[in-house]
């Protein structure tokens, strides 16, 4: 099958990309104390600088990921993948060149502009572009699969990570990130909204569309035009879902930003953690999440209702947090990453909630506009718990309590949690003309209803 084919593309280009971002993860923290704080476990200049690099990456992405987004409804998946594809090359082509203090500060200073258009663009695009594939009813255990398959580049990442010597990781990861720009290019299809095709069971695409396809379900404005900032409220606000999922994900990328903000160098701290306890954490986080995602979720997805997933994720997300706020020992840590086997539904289940409430041809400004929602979260995020977390990991914190920063993080993940459970089955209609191949189609008999006590219309 056609479609199928070009999933397969998009699930090794976001395979490769993952796997060579992530791979630089353990090594970055060694190399860059060591260039600024040599010989030392604390160093509250590198906690200030990655805390500023990530608040600057995140405001623009704020900006970029909604537009960009936005542009590929219009220009196509495929042309705007190679843009975080081809710039997460240059950051990792400094240190691999060299290590030394000053290539240090230009690889933030790169990473700052690159992380603009790199993770949040990339996520934004794959995201549309199997929702262009997939029917909706499917879409959950599909984009499950698809975070799976970017989990999985992680551990490849990580595990390589642990083999490598710190002086190389940035040389290889810099050489798989030319050769994922270079897969993209040359093998992965322009995506398009799914259109029907033949009777041919051979050739019937994963989803198809309703003749009446533009009449039947009430749809967005396209946007021809750059997005302002009026207009992406204005579509987040025009269900009250989609308003409910903006919130939970805001609150979770800011506890998940607080807590990447400050673990690394809260475990160097406590527990004088090193490149290859760090490696072992992650993959274990990784190799959790990778099951998880490709065998946990696609399983229950059919089965329990995304908002009850939802819940169940960020309640495993809490404890994920907490647990490490109060490590007492240096096994603690390892043991909180086992809580990502439930905590990695969040983004899945927020994303296909999302999906399900915007027509086809919105799919890359509805998931560019979460992703814009997650980046003002970690612009925020930075701002609040790196001063905590220097502060508190220093000799004049008011009292000894190293996980503190990390136990504030885990207080913007419960807010997620509460959220949560006001999104109510009912709420979750379809405004997308998508139906499974094989599956009865609605021929154009859909009509609206009056708005209900929600304030959104519903198809009968």
């Amino acid at each position: 099958m056609k479609d199928q084919g070009e999933l397969v593309h998009l699930f090794v280009s976001v395979f490769m990309f993952h796997f060579a971002a992530y791979m630089v993860i353990p090594a970055t923290t060694d190399i860059t104390m060591e260039a600024l704080c040599p010989g030392q476990n604390e160093c509250s200049l590198a906690i200030y600088l990655t805390g500023f690099q990530q608040a600057v990456t995140g405001l623009g992405a704020l900006i970029v990921t909604p537009l960009v987004g936005n542009l590929s409804d219009k220009y196509g998946r495929k042309a705007l993948l190679m843009l975080p594809t081809t710039i997460t090359i240059l950051p990792l082509a400094i240190l691999a060149y060299n290590q030394s203090r000053e290539f240090v500060y230009a690889y933030f200073a790169v990473k700052m502009f690159a992380g603009m258009f790199a993770d949040g663009c990339m996520q934004c695009l794959s995201l549309a572009y199997v929702a262009d594939k997939v029917c909706e009813h499917r879409r959950s255990s599909a984009f499950a699969l698809l975070l799976g398959v970017s989990t999985a580049g992680f551990v490849c990442g990580t595990v390589l990570a642990r083999l490598l010597p710190v002086s190389s990781t940035f040389q290889v990861a810099a050489v798989a990130a030319m050769a994922t720009a270079a897969y993209v290019r040359l093998f992965l299809e322009e995506s398009s909204t799914c259109v029907a095709q033949d009777d041919d069971e051979s050739t019937k695409p994963l989803c198809s569309t309703s003749s009446s396809d533009e009449e039947s379900y009430p749809r967005l404005t396209l946007l021809r035009k750059t997005p302002s900032f009026s207009e992406m409220i204005s579509l987040l606000t025009s269900s009250l879902t989609l308003s409910r999922a903006a919130v939970i994900a805001f609150f979770h990328s800011l506890g998940e930003n607080g807590l990447h903000t400050a673990l690394l160098y809260y475990l160097k701290s406590q527990f004088h953690f090193s490149k290859d306890q760090f490696a072992d954490l992650l993959l274990i986080i990784g190799v959790v999440g990778t099951f998880s995602q490709l065998t946990l979720m696609p399983f229950l997805a059919p089965r329990i209702d995304e908002e009850k997933l939802l819940t169940v994720g960020l309640f495993a997300s809490c404890a994920h947090v907490f647990l490490y706020s109060i490590a007492w020992a240096y096994w603690v840590p390892y043991l909180a990453a086992t809580c990502v086997l439930l905590s990695i539904f969040v983004n899945s289940c927020i994303r296909s909630i999302v999906s399900k409430k915007v027509g086809s041809f919105e799919q890359g400004m509805a998931q560019g506009c979460i992703t814009g929602v997650s980046s003002f979260a970690s612009i925020i995020s930075p701002l609040l718990f790196t001063p905590l977390t220097a502060w508190f990991l220093s000799d004049s914190a008011p009292f000894h309590f190293k996980g503190f920063s990390i136990m504030c993080a885990g207080f913007a993940t419960l807010t997620a949690l509460v959220s949560s459970i006001t999104i109510q089955t009912g709420e979750l209609t379809t405004y997308d003309g998508l139906t499974c191949a094989g599956e009865e189609q609605n021929s154009g008999s859909e009509q609206l209803s009056p708005k209900n006590q929600t304030g959104e219309r519903t198809i009968i």
